[in-house]
């Protein structure tokens, strides 16, 4: 038989283990990515075509971003983690909101 003070310990326990799973769940931008990143990176995206494939397609998304490789690779992680984004078949990543929807 479980004590009272048990029972709440426990349901503490797993109220803290399922905020810890949801914040995990939520993906952030970038650090150090200036705060209109999120828009300026859409827009580069969409003016490469919505689809980013190879160095011809990043290579124009940093410059118009001022994003570093780096962070234009932290920012699709980003997008496809918040499903703004999508891995295509062929490695290629699709962008799948606003300009691109």
């Amino acid at each position: 038989m479980t004590s009272p003070l048990a029972s709440r310990t426990s349901l503490r326990t797993v109220a803290l283990g399922l905020t810890v799973l949801s914040l995990a769940a939520c993906a952030m931008p970038p650090q150090g990515v200036p705060l209109d990143a999120v828009t300026s990176y859409d827009a580069a995206v969409a003016s490469v075509g919505c689809k980013m494939r190879s160095e011809k397609d990043y290579l124009p998304v940093e410059i118009q971003t001022g994003m570093s490789r780096q962070q234009v690779l932290e920012m699709t992680a980003y997008k496809i983690a918040n499903k703004q984004a999508v891995r295509l078949e062929d490695g290629s990543v699709q962008l799948t909101t606003g300009a691109c929807a």
